[in-house]
């Protein structure tokens, strides 16, 4: 069974940090990109940022140059860290992962897994 499970949300000041990670388990998986979508009340869900299998990452617009997102594929970990945080970026953040399961050496087509979502609230 696949478990795809987020930490670090929680309430900060505007230009405040925030580090967010995600891991994936679930015995013998590869797992292509891993990313970050926020939806918050009265607006369209957004990627906020993902990363390749080799590392290349992809950023949304408003987060550029605030916003890092990295992996250790060894843990099969995601992390986003949150800097120069802002009001706009109050919201709830979902992680994302394409995972396929490895079976008799060979990897099943991937599949789309979402975390249960961590609330990041910035505000004074």
């Amino acid at each position: 069974q696949v478990q795809v499970v987020e930490s670090g949300g929680g309430m900060v000041q505007p230009g405040g940090s925030l580090r967010l990670s995600c891991t994936a388990s679930g015995g013998l998986i590869r797992i292509d990109d891993m990313g970050w979508y926020r939806q918050s009340p009265g607006k369209k869900g957004e990627l906020v940022a993902k990363i390749s299998r080799t590392g290349l990452p992809k950023y949304a617009d408003s987060v550029k140059g605030r916003f890092t997102i990295s992996r250790d594929n060894a843990k099969h970990t995601v992390y986003l860290q949150m800097d120069s945080l802002k009001s706009d970026d109050t919201a709830v953040y979902y992680c994302h992962s394409e995972i396929s399961l490895i079976r008799n050496g060979e990897a099943d087509p991937p599949r789309d897994y979402w975390g249960q979502g961590t609330q990041v609230t910035v505000s004074s």
